[in-house]
Formats: structure tokens, C-alpha cells, sequence
């Protein structure tokens, strides 16, 4: 009788995906029932939990995988139909990583990473970076904390806000995504000396292969947690989202449009228009009004 273990998929790559046990990390695949019939999206991914039988040669055949709580998924348009690619099962939480200065702040990107997970369900942490080069962080960053969206204000350079972002990682399965140049693998290094490291390696063979031949991966955190690198925010949300369905994304416009006068209110020049209204009595950021418009507009 072949023993069995539930664990994590801390890593995939080309059928073959490293679970975490008790036991250790076993390196497994797929068993031939799982894989019957015609598969609409990934059916194992990192982040996963299985059950999973170990052989005799210590590698291990995954049984079943658990309902996930929430994935990031890339939508795959293919001829016999739209892939589900998952880049990510049972996250908790993304982490947004954003510089105050040096490279510029790129806020309209924010708005599409925000819209990206607002559509995906999933909560997002802003992390403000380089805070020590600009005179007042809030500035710039402060307009999302009204909308929900918690903001972490963090410096590599003198450790603000480090041990804020250690406990918000804590004991959660994170996505970790932002422009190159913003600071992110110093701010992990800053974390835990090497993390920074492991990301940049994983970034970078993300960036050389093809997305179904590079491997996906978490990497542990110290006191429990583990955090992803997921590239390509910027491509996942909108080819599939009607232009009508944008104002649904923003939280600061989803509530207004019911008080608008038509059902089909775009929020440009109609008439009784309450998101207008809003942005003219200032209660709406115009900054994030004009992201609305160029994402409604497809523009990036």
C-alpha cells in the first residue's frame, strides 16, 4: 500500500508540479483520470492543494486536487475554444509594487492592475515604494486609500514600512506584480536577504520562455506565507471586457451609476449623468476619471 499526503503545489513546470507535505517537497504528476475529457483550463496549478499518493521511487501521482477559493487566470483564446491558463489557485491577496519616484509613478498602469483584480476578485495591497525620494508619498498614492484600497508607504533604503509589509505577507499566498525599476527584489531583500534574488531569476526565465514551458513557483516567507511574481497584469483583464462593463471596476463609479438617468450611460457627455456630476462636485479623482475613459476607450 502506497502512501498518501495532502500538500501545496509550490511549483509547476511542464507537467510536473513540486508539492509541499509534511514529508517534504515530492515532485509529482498528474494521474491519467484527472486529465479525461477536454480540459477548459488548467487542472492543477501552484497554489493548488492535493492529495497525492507517493511510489515507490519517491516521486508522486496527484489524486485530486480541493475546490479553489480564487484564482488569477489568463484567458487563452484557442480554436476550439478560451483556455483557462491558472497563473495562480487560492491567493489571498496581489501586492501592487509602485515607485514614488525614479521611475516615475505610473498610475494609469495601477488603475489597469486594479481593474485586472477588481474583475478577478481579488483584494489588492498597493505598495508605494521609494518613499524616501519624494517629499509626501500620500501625494500621489493617497487618492486610493479612500477607495479601499489599503496602501503601504515603503522605503528599501531606510526600512520604513518593511515591517508593515512582512506582516501583511504573513501566513497569505500573494501575488507580487509592478514595473520593472520600481524596487521590488531590493524590497524583498530588504524582507529577507535572497528573496529578492529568487524572484529576479523567476522573473526573468518568465520573461525569456513561453508561458506552458516556464516554471511557476512560491517562494517561502520566513513565519509562514509565500509570495509569487505574476508578470503580465497589464494583458490579463480587458480583451474579453464589453466597454460597458469598465464602470463596474472602479468602486468609486459602480455606486453612482444607478442614480445616472440612462440604463446605458457611458459617462462621457450623457445627459443626467450622476458619475459626471460626481467628477464636478470633485468627489471622483479626474486622474482616475481619465483612466476610465482610455480603458473604456481600449486605450492603454
Amino acid at each position: 500500500m502506497h502512501p498518501t499526503h495532502t500538500g501545496l503545489i509550490i511549483r509547476a513546470q511542464s507537467g510536473f508540479f513540486t508539492v509541499e507535505t509534511s514529508a517534504g517537497a515530492i515532485v509529482c504528476q498528474l494521474r491519467g483520470k484527472l486529465k479525461q475529457g477536454r480540459a477548459e483550463g488548467d487542472l492543477a496549478a501552484v497554489g493548488d492543494h492535493v492529495s497525492i499518493t507517493l511510489l515507490d521511487d519517491g516521486s508522486g501521482m496527484i489524486d485530486s486536487v480541493e475546490e479553489r477559493t480564487r484564482t488569477l487566470v489568463r484567458l487563452d483564446p484557442r480554436p476550439r475554444g478560451v483556455y483557462q491558463q491558472i497563473l495562480l489557485a487560492n491567493l489571498d491577496q496581489a501586492l501592487f509594487v509602485f515607485a514614488c519616484a525614479n521611475p516615475s509613478p505610473r498610475l494609469r498602469m495601477l488603475d489597469r492592475f486594479l481593474v485586472a483584480a477588481e474583475k478577478q476578485k481579488i483584494p489588492v495591497v498597493i505598495v508605494a515604494n521609494k518613499i524616501d525620494l519624494v517629499e509626501n508619498p500620500r501625494e500621489i498614492f493617497g487618492l486610493y486609500e479612500p477607495l479601499g484600497y489599503p496602501v503601504i508607504y515603503t522605503s528599501a533604503n531606510t526600512g520604513a514600512g518593511v515591517e508593515e509589509l512582512r506582516d501583511t505577507l504573513r501566513k497569505k499566498i500573494s501575488a507580487l506584480a509592478g514595473p520593472s525599476g520600481v524596487g521590488k527584489s531590493t524590497l524583498l531583500n530588504a524582507l529577507q536577504p535572497g528573496l529578492g534574488l529568487l524572484v529576479n531569476e523567476i522573473s526573468a526565465a518568465l520573461n525569456r520562455g513561453k508561458h506552458t514551458t516556464v516554471s511557476r513557483q512560491l517562494l517561502p516567507i520566513e513565519g509562514g506565507g509565500y509570495v509569487a511574481d505574476t508578470p503580465g497584469w497589464k494583458s490579463l483583464a480587458l480583451w474579453d471586457t464589453a466597454p460597458e462593463e469598465i464602470d463596474a471596476y472602479f468602486p468609486e463609479l459602480r455606486d453612482l451609476v444607478q442614480n445616472c438617468r440612462y440604463s446605458n450611460c457611458a459617462h462621457i457627455n450623457d445627459q443626467g449623468c450622476a458619475v459626471r456630476a460626481a467628477l464636478d462636485a470633485g468627489t471622483i479623482h479626474p486622474a482616475r476619471y481619465e483612466s476610465y475613459l482610455r480603458l473604456r476607450a481600449g486605450q492603454e
